[in-house]
């Protein structure tokens, strides 16, 4: 949505495993375009060799299509493995034909850290092992695409480090769509409001952080968005400095579980039971971002708030429940 507003001309490619088709419907309503939607599976070589044939025009990419749960990838190793980094290599190996410069925005993440020795963790922090399947994904995804920028005169990127993204978009009309139980707490949180769930869990209360809970770097989705949109033309302005950049996308500020809990019982009016139950494997005790080099040269910085984001997602959840 931010691209078509910048003027950009977008085609949407998925394979609907954890998606749906009413976010087209949503995303015309807003922007008043029907936006071209393509369904493959990324990890079908053949159907990638195919959608850039039949599309020579295409001439940048966003590259979302991973799995993301980090709980999730602990039990589901491989299938994490092969779709995060099968369908990677798929997208590259077509844009490695092309004969011009051609930008490539990576959705990376903050688990690439690990558990970082200094908070605020910056750029410069050292990769140290991840603590997940889904975080090894991202590590992996950063040293193909290094790899592969090196190795290719026209390929540019730059890998977007999101810490925890959150939200919907303030109209209403398009948001996170569950297949199945969330993985992740925001919509842990609304369906448990709504009576989906009897229980919230949260996973430990014995971390060393100021409540005993996971603290985390909450990122509004359309400020997410909008910092792929400064990346993307960051390249085509010709205004990076290396074939390969990383920068961090965050707020700088992290809440423990705890303090995400009672500011949505503040703003939402209502009560949530919950439970605390042992660590989940696969979690950090803290993470959140310094984001001074996005600030300073992306010229980009949040500006929607953690009790925003909360809002727009009770909103979604309410509106889909009733539907």
């Amino acid at each position: 949505m931010e691209l078509i507003q910048e003027g950009f001309e977008v085609v949407i490619v998925d394979d609907l495993s954890n998606s749906s088709l009413s976010v087209l419907d949503g995303l015309k309503k807003i922007t008043g375009k029907t936006i071209p939607f393509i369904e493959i599976n990324l990890q079908d070589k053949n159907q990638v060799s195919k959608l850039f044939k039949v599309h020579p025009e295409i001439s940048g990419v966003i590259h979302f299509a991973a799995y993301k749960a980090v709980g999730e990838s602990v039990l589901k190793p491989l299938e994490y493995y092969e779709n995060n980094l099968g369908s990677l290599i798929n997208v590259i190996k077509e844009i490695e034909k092309k004969e011009n410069d051609f930008p490539f925005i990576f959705s990376s993440s903050c688990t690439v850290y690990g558990q970082a020795d200094k908070l605020p963790i910056d750029e410069l922090a050292p990769i140290k092992r991840a603590e997940s399947p889904y975080g090894k994904t991202k590590q992996f995804g950063e040293e193909i695409l290094i790899d592969a920028s090196s190795a290719n005169d026209f390929l540019k990127v730059i890998s977007l480090r999101y810490f925890n993204p959150v939200g919907n978009h303030c109209s209403n009309e398009i948001g996170e769509l569950i297949s199945g139980a969330p993985q992740n707490l925001i919509p842990f949180i609304t369906q448990t409001a709504s009576g989906v769930y009897k229980k919230l869990s949260v996973f430990g209360d014995d971390y060393p952080t100021r409540d005993g809970t996971c603290v985390r770097d909450y990122i509004h989705v359309v400020d997410l968005a909008k910092a792929h949109v400064q990346a993307l033309n960051r390249i085509l302005n010709k205004n990076h400095s290396k074939k390969y950049e990383v920068f961090n996308l965050g707020t700088g500020k992290g809440y423990t579980v705890m303090e995400v809990i009672k500011i949505f019982e503040k703003i939402s009016g209502e009560k949530l039971n919950y439970e605390i139950g042992p660590r989940r494997k696969g979690d950090i005790a803290a993470a959140y971002a310094d984001t001074r080099k996005a600030n300073d040269v992306l010229s980009w910085k949040a500006e929607l708030t953690l009790e925003e984001a909360l809002i727009s997602a009770w909103s979604w959840e309410r509106k889909n429940r009733n539907k």
